[in-house]
């Protein structure tokens, strides 16, 4: 049986700490945290759990734990809190830029969409013309 926490269904196949950490919010540390609460051995099977242990995980997520859409809103509810009172990171997030200082010069393609603006990027090769 497919254990299904926080709308997501874990995957059956692999250890458990590293499965709870398919849901969104949910890092390493955070799920050894939580197995060590709900006494789980962290290197069981996700499918060779019973039903009361999966609720048992189930439980501690959803009443400790802000996880998927709840935290996603949350997120993004912060990003337009700064964009509303003009902070730098908010006019950073509008424009599609790099929002912690990280340089721009170079390195920053994958957060304006790998966009190539230098000179020979688009260039046509010599044996190409005519």
């Amino acid at each position: 049986m497919a254990a299904r926490i926080a709308g997501v269904t874990l995957p059956p196949n692999k250890n458990i700490i590293i499965s709870l950490s398919y849901i969104f919010g949910i890092g390493l540390t955070l799920s050894r945290k939580i197995l060590e609460e709900a006494k789980i051995n962290e290197n069981a099977k996700t499918d060779s759990l019973n039903d009361a242990e999966v609720n048992k995980l189930r439980d501690i997520i959803e009443n400790k734990y802000r996880v998927e859409g709840e935290l996603k809103r949350e997120i993004l509810l912060n990003i337009k809190r700064l964009k509303e009172i003009g902070t730098y990171r908010g006019s950073r997030h509008a424009k599609g830029l790099p929002v912690r200082g990280q340089r721009t010069k170079t390195n920053n393609r994958t957060v304006r969409g790998n966009v190539r603006k230098t000179m020979g990027s688009g260039r046509r090769l010599a044996s190409d013309k005519k």
